[in-house]
């Protein structure tokens, strides 16, 4: 059965967060920050800073060293249920079909064949693949690809979706459409987004709060509110209030990367 979260609870919570790793190295030190329902939260900073590390704190695909983090309530074992993670590669399975991967959730949840059926065809129909679920993965480009990736997260119905750089791939042109369609599917689902990006453009774009991270160890060191009108399109790249948000977070970037 799943939970539905408080709403004065924030969906995602960080509190005094550190992560070491075996040979002593501090990807993450005293980090605290709270998500709340139906933000869209960019992470940004240099490598090294523990962007993905902090993902996989949240996603509880490895443990803190001190601190603690809660996803609605819960530990992050305890709502895996809630959450869906998009990474970089699409990590499709080259001997499954379109409609086979996109199902795989399904599968190893046991989904009734019929329910299964029903919400693979739903996915494929709104990410735009119908007509290839019978392909195999070497058969589509890298944004079809992601768009299999995307589908597959969204046919498990999460509240929450964790993506690590999960365009950056991608050519200026098909990661522009990736974004656009992105921003579609949480604007209907009513997602709560945890994103990874070294694009300060695509972070503006696509936020509505941005994260900066600093290195060695890795730390919060800014938070910025991005107040740019939806819904948000090609418009919005050409827009001044667009361009000066990009800007001023390079700015505070450069800033956080020599300190």
């Amino acid at each position: 059965m799943v939970i539905l979260p408080d709403q004065l609870t924030p969906e995602i919570a960080l509190t005094g967060v550190t992560k070491r790793f075996r040979k002593g190295a501090v990807a993450l030190e005293g980090v605290s920050l709270n998500v709340e329902h139906g933000e869209f939260v960019s992470l940004l900073g240099p490598s090294g800073c523990g962007k993905s590390t902090l993902l996989k704190l949240v996603s509880g695909l490895i443990s803190v060293s001190e601190g603690k983090v809660s996803v609605s309530g819960m530990t992050p074992e305890n709502a895996r249920a809630t959450m869906s993670f998009i990474f970089q590669d699409p990590t499709l399975l080259p001997w499954r079909t379109v409609e086979q991967n996109v199902g795989l959730g399904l599968d190893l949840e046991h989904a009734p064949r019929q329910l299964r059926k029903e919400r693979v065809n739903a996915m494929l129909k709104m990410v735009g693949l119908a007509q290839v679920a019978g392909s195999y993965p070497r058969e589509l480009s890298g944004g079809m690809k992601m768009r299999v990736s995307i589908a597959r997260a969204l046919a498990s119905r999460p509240r929450i979706v964790l993506l690590d750089e999960p365009f950056a791939a991608l050519d200026e042109v098909t990661r522009d459409r990736m974004n656009e369609e992105l921003l579609r599917f949480y604007t209907e689902q009513g997602w709560t987004v945890l994103f990874v990006t070294h694009s300060v453009a695509e972070a503006v774009f696509l936020s509505t709060r941005i994260v900066v991270l600093a290195a060695h160890p890795g730390r919060v060191a800014r938070e910025i509110s991005i107040d740019l009108p939806w819904p948000r399109n090609e418009a919005t790249r050409e827009s001044k209030a667009y361009e000066e948000q990009v800007t001023r977070i390079s700015r505070l970037l450069r800033e956080v990367q020599h300190t």
